[in-house]
């Protein structure tokens, strides 16, 4: 054959195989010029769009980003971009044209399921640019056309890509969300997801598996254009500048982009168009019908659809009611429980006709379902080559798609949509967690979880949840019982009835329990009319049906009439419906710190939520006040231990202290639900409120009647216990310090809320052991490390060793120095029985631990068990050095600590006693930062022995009624001491190095002498900005002499800031010798008084949290001379702070030109600012580096308001200081 014959046969292969594959390419005729004219057109109707989501709602979390969209009806004001930029929750959005005019955008639609959404603007407000919108031609797409990207692509103002479509009918990509640092995506993350997963090329946040938005039910189409964040939303435009697809996402690995077709688009637009008026303010909501079954199809070729058992004659059917271009058919992927199709149809089944019509392009489908909203729809399908015809009604799309939300204590909850139903195979509508907050995260609720139960009553709708709320009082615990579909198949222990024969007439055979579905081979009877019924006899004795049967004896039917291997894959499904119930106790916030519970709803005529109160102005939740932990809904008392209430009928099977038992066909775990984390390295960490390690659980006692009746024994129950604790069967101590002091343990949990986040502290949860200094009739006094009780704005909870019981704690004393603070209890929560047995320790401050001293170490177990060993002490006075982290927080300065030979690891903490359990010192954590290079580190802490001698003075203090400012404890007032202190960071240095710097002789003799141990002189490392030492010493000045007596360590300088309290003539100042370069210096100091008090007061605006320059701002030695008082500590996600950058870690110093020297004037000067008006801000970074930025209030979604801590009442209130509509909140 010649060379010619075969190159004509190689083409004309190709040609035959690129029509199986793909339609033949349209020829582009299109000039250079052609696509100049175009662009030209294009360009100005495309918008760069910046968008807050103001909470996390649906799919989407709340935070900020740019995407871009494009008019397409100038008349009326209506932007295309897609759904996940339009959001489907609240969302405050600007537009800037190509000219830079900005303008604020509302969003009129977001579609249910595909990803196409529009925005309205005021098209008068554009005054500047002529432009024209853009058409939509979706039937211009095709493959093989040139095309353009015009865009915002990677936060360019316009970016042009280029492409050709490739394919028109792929699947529609499956995103997966990008770990990303301040919302850009990192080298490492990138090579680490990219390769792998298609990547919303707008949203990258976070790591998301099965609980982010994605595309179904359509064709995507797909080319090489390489787009990447920010093009979200961009037109696709052919040579004539009409639109012919909408960008959504992109495959970074292979720089694919993928598509949206047009046509669901234009006919939600026309239904926009044709909706009724529109003004610049309002539009006429708009109603477009959409139609659902709740099952997801996919596009299968002829091929697949064979091996699925289509018969020939419905292929054949198939292929000539169809185009020739036509592949494939469309078959059932998944279903939503619940939902139209649920029982009807399955996974597998391929559609066939549709009301009569032969259906297998996925546009047709939806025409059909949409015209058929609440009306019946006949489906021919092949199930396994058996045709089916079954009758199914069409339900409203609109119906599951959530509207309105309930915020409470920072929580996000609102019914399950039908995204997230298909995500995770629930029930539309369902009570759902789309941002746990802190009320919920505190009690160890994840986001996505389905709360089933709420304080002993039942949840389906979000307004039961409302109702239970409504109830409820500050300070309340209760029981509240969720599914997370991460957990939804863990320890199912079920029980089945397989009864033989074709009917029900038959007795049943007998009874059988498992646990691993795959490891179920042969089945033990209980009962038996058989000798067995193992595998091979049941598939001998030909047709069986089963009966589920769950553990309270509940029937749960399940069909007839099955072979084997029928009724295996039925029993299989059937247990799809069982998910593991965790049970945790919610606390209801005794302070305030978020606003009441409210209700968004979702105005489509505004674009925006509005808020209303969801509770009764009479419930209790909203009366003023502060109430002690209660326990509602049948909870057992507080002072009996929960395992003696464990009902006896229920079966249940313990591991690992979880227990399990099913009910209602749902299995309930309480216990632990997350992993203990104490061995991590890291303070952080999560004690649950209903468990501890050894298996005691306190469960909800209204899952059985029976437990109410066990209620009425409390009294001898709790002599039970308390003998338990007192020699019945003890656990032996290893010592008698051991014995001694455990009564005084205190396990602490502590939760800091994440709007007021202050002071720098560094995590929202803590735990550790602290021991009870005082006790009695009226106050009890607990000291502990201030890595356990970092900040005053906290929830503090104390679980005793003594006895099993648990009650709220406040902070009351926060030492500015020293790494303790002291916290304060009721005395009388504790009941008679605990009150009889928690005692306060004995404090042995004199003498101080010496080199070689024997001490114990004791301190508490996560199960609150004591634990000791005794160890030497190695250097009882090292100094403790710990440089700034990242972020400014509490870190011991001007400390001298215990250092042991031997200790239980850096997350052990409790105390040192001696052999007869008297304390000598704290052993507590200390919290610090491991820097690696220049930009990153990683948290650490270590444990210390913090002599007990300076909380011994500050407990007298207390007690004894030193003058001070008054605080409320216990319903007392009482003073609190304040300290008065030299605000300088001082570090020892040997003499010997002191010589080398000048020190003289007879200097060196006279440290040596009166220390002859330490042999140090301190020298000075800092002082702190605003203090009476700035500018009076400087960094290296070595601090010889107070009033004229050598000094050699940091008591020595506390004792002298103490003398001045007792002098009578107390001028505040102190007379230091000091040596600096060469030359002795005598200098009059001043010193400051400071409470213990902590962050008394913080500001929101705009989503930004301020507060004062705290100490270990202050520390670093920098305030700025413009004013200092106006420190932003932090800033939430989704707010105008966020969006415009007006992070933590600067002052502000202008507010629109006017001078912010305090937050009272800051608070003046934002008060005369009104919603929706830009402002100018003026800050100074902690650095020094000034800069100005301009932010857009919004008073909508972040009003303005204060907390403050109130001494006369213990409380920290909550105020609104401006907001947009001060009636609802």
């Amino acid at each position: 054959m010649s060379e010619v014959a075969v190159e004509e046969e190689s083409i004309i292969m190709k040609e035959d195989l690129c029509m199986e594959i793909d339609p033949p390419f349209k020829e582009n005729l299109a000039t250079a010029e052609d696509w100049r004219k175009a662009l030209s057109k294009v360009v100005p109707a495309v918008v760069v769009l910046r968008t807050s989501a103001c909470r996390a709602f649906d799919t989407e979390s709340a935070g900020c980003s740019s995407a871009t969209g494009f008019v397409v009806d100038k008349r009326r004001g209506i932007i295309l971009t897609n759904r996940h930029v339009v959001k489907p929750g609240p969302v405050m959005a600007e537009a800037m044209f190509v000219n830079r005019e900005e303008i604020p955008v509302y969003p009129i639609y977001r579609d249910p399921v595909h990803d196409f959404g529009f925005f309205r603007y005021d098209p008068g407000a554009i005054q500047f640019l002529s432009y024209e919108e853009i058409p939509l031609a979706p039937d211009a797409a095709s493959v093989g056309v040139e095309i353009r990207v015009v865009g915002n692509d990677s936060g360019e103002k316009v970016s042009i890509l280029a492409g050709t479509l490739a394919r028109l009918d792929r699947d529609a990509p499956q995103y997966k969300k990008i770990v990303s640092h301040g919302g850009r995506l990192t080298e490492s993350n990138f090579k680490k997801w990219a390769s792998e997963y298609a990547t919303d090329a707008l949203c990258a946040r976070e790591k998301q598996s099965r609980d982010g938005y994605n595309d179904f039910n359509t064709f995507y189409m797909q080319a090489a254009s390489g787009t990447k964040g920010g093009s979200s939303g961009s037109p696709v435009i052919d040579w004539q500048g009409r639109a012919v697809a909408l960008n959504a996402g992109s495959k970074l690995s292979s720089a694919s982009a993928f598509f949206l077709p047009l046509e669901r688009v234009v006919r939600s637009l026309k239904f926009l168009q044709e909706g009724g008026y529109y003004s610049t303010t309002t539009w006429a909501a708009v109603t477009i019908p959409r139609g659902t079954l709740q099952v997801t199809f996919l596009h299968k070729g002829f091929d697949e659809t064979r091996r699925l058992g289509v018969q020939h004659e419905t292929e054949q059917l198939v292929r000539n009611s169809t185009p020739p271009s036509e592949t494939g058919m469309l078959v059932i992927d998944s279903l939503v429980p619940g939902g139209p199709a649920h029982n009807h149809l399955e996974p597998g089944d391929v559609l066939v006709r549709m009301n009569g019509e032969v259906v297998t392009q996925f546009l047709k489908m939806e025409t059909l379902l949409d015209d058929s909203v609440e009306q019946k729809i006949e489906l021919q399908i092949e199930r396994g080559g058996t045709p089916l015809t079954v009758d199914l009604l069409v339900q409203d799309l609109h119906s599951i798609t959530p509207d309105h939300f309930l915020e409470v204590g920072g929580a996000v909850i609102h019914s399950l949509s039908y995204q997230q139903a298909r995500n995770f195979r629930f029930n539309c509508g369902l009570v759902y967690v789309s941002e746990q907050g802190y009320m919920l995260s505190r009690a160890g609720v994840p986001r996505h979880s389905i709360i089933k139960k709420f304080a002993g009553e039942g949840i389906s709708r979000l307004e039961d949840l409302i109702s239970v709320l409504s109830k409820l009082s500050r300070g309340a615990r209760v029981p509240l019982e969720y599914i997370h579909y991460k957990q939804r198949h863990q320890r199912k222990g079920i029980f089945f009835l397989i009864r033989k024969g074709k009917g029900k007439k038959k007795k049943h055979a007998g009874s059988s329990t498992f646990m691993d579905i795959p490891g179920l081979l042969a089945w033990e009877l209980q009962k038996s009319e058989e000798a067995s019924l193992s595998e091979d006899n049941l598939q001998k004795k030909g047709h069986y049906y089963a009966i589920g049967v769950n553990c309270l004896g509940l029937e749960l039917t399940m069909s007839i009439t099955y072979s084997y291997n029928a009724l295996w894959e039925h029993i299989c499904g059937f247990l799809s419906q069982f998910y593991t119930v965790q049970s945790v106790l919610v606390t209801i916030d005794r302070h305030e710190w978020y606003a009441p519970p409210q209700i968004y709803k979702r105005d489509d005529r505004s674009g925006l939520w509005t808020a209303k109160l969801a509770l009764q102005q009479e419930s209790p939740l909203l009366i003023s006040g502060i109430y002690p932990v209660e326990n509602h809904a049948g909870s057992c008392s507080s002072e009996v231990s929960p395992k003696d209430y464990r009902p006896e009928q229920v079966s249940q099977e313990s591991t690992d202290g979880v227990t399990t038992m099913e009910i209602s066909g749902e299995l309930v775990a309480e216990g632990p639900n997350a992993q203990d984390d104490s061995d991590n390295g890291t303070k952080k960490g999560r004690v649950e409120e209903n468990s501890s390690e050894d298996g005691n659980v306190v469960a909800d006692c209204s899952l059985n009647e029976r437990r109410e009746e066990r209620l009425d024994e409390s009294r001898s129950v709790e002599d039970t216990v308390l003998r338990d604790y007192h020699g019945a069967a003890p656990v032996e101590a290893t010592s008698v310090a051991e014995r001694v002091i455990e009564p005084t343990l205190v396990m602490f949990e502590v939760h800091v809320p994440s709007s007021c986040m202050l002071d720098g502290v560094h995590s929202q949860q803590f735990f550790g052991t602290g021991v009870i200094v005082y006790h009695s009739q009226t106050m009890g006094l607990v000291a502990v490390d201030k890595n356990t009780v970092a900040v005053p704005v906290s929830d503090v909870m104390l679980s005793f060793a003594a006895f099993p019981i648990e009650i709220p704690a406040e902070v009351v004393f926060l030492h500015p120095f020293h790494n303790f603070a002291l916290v304060a209890y009721d005395p009388s929560a504790l009941g008679a029985a605990a009150a009889s047995v928690v005692r306060a320790a004995e404090l042995l401050p004199e003498p101080a631990l010496r080199r070689g001293d024997s001490v114990f170490l004791v301190g508490l177990s996560r199960s609150l068990q004591a634990t000791s060993r005794k160890s030497i002490v190695t250097n009882p006075s090292a100094a403790v050095n710990i440089g700034s982290s990242d972020v400014p927080r509490y870190r011991a300065t001007n400390m001298e600590v215990i250092e042991l030979d031997t200790d239980f690891g850096s997350t052990f903490s409790g105390v040192l006693t001696d052999e007869r359990g008297r304390v000598q010192a704290l052993w507590g954590s200390f919290s610090t930062q491991l820097k690696y290079g220049s930009s990153s580190s990683e948290e650490h802490q270590f444990v210390r022995g913090i002599p007990i001698y300076k909380i011994s003075q500050l407990v007298d203090r207390i007690t004894s009624g030193t003058e001070g400012p008054p605080r409320l404890i216990n319903g007392l007032q009482r003073p609190m001491p304040c300290i008065r202190i030299l605000e300088v960071e001082l570090y020892p240095t040997l003499l010997s190095k002191a010589r080398s710097f000048g020190l003289s002789d007879a200097w060196i003799q006279a440290l040596v002498k009166k220390d002859p141990l330490r042999r140090q002189v301190l020298r000075v490392k800092g002082c702190f900005a605003g203090s009476k030492t700035e500018n009076l010493l400087e960094q290296g000045d070595m601090v010889l002499a107070i009033n004229k007596q050598p000094v050699t360590c940091f008591r020595d300088i506390e004792d002298a800031c103490q003398s001045l309290d007792n002098s009578s003539h107390d001028d505040g100042k102190l007379d230091l010798t000091i040596f600096r370069q060469g030359n002795e210096i005598e200098l009059l100091v001043g010193t400051d008084v400071r409470d213990g008090n902590g962050a008394k007061r913080a500001i929101n605006w705009c989503g930004g949290i301020l507060q004062e320059p705290y100490p270990a701002v202050r520390a670093l030695g920098f305030l700025p001379e413009e004013g200092h008082g106006v420190y932003v500590a932090r800033w939430c996600h989704g707010s105008p702070a966020h969006r415009h950058g007006l992070f933590a870690l600067q002052w502000i110093v202008e507010v629109n030109g006017k001078p912010t020297p305090n937050l009272d004037t800051f608070v003046d000067v934002t008060k005369a600012i009104e919603h929706g008006e830009f402002v100018r801000v003026r800050t100074i970074h902690l650095n020094g580096k000034p800069r100005v930025l301009t932010l857009k209030q919004d008073l909508h979604y972040w009003p303005t308001w204060e907390l403050r801590f109130d001494p006369e009442t213990a409380m920290w209130r909550r105020k609104v200081i401006k907001s947009l509509d001060s009636g609802v909140v």
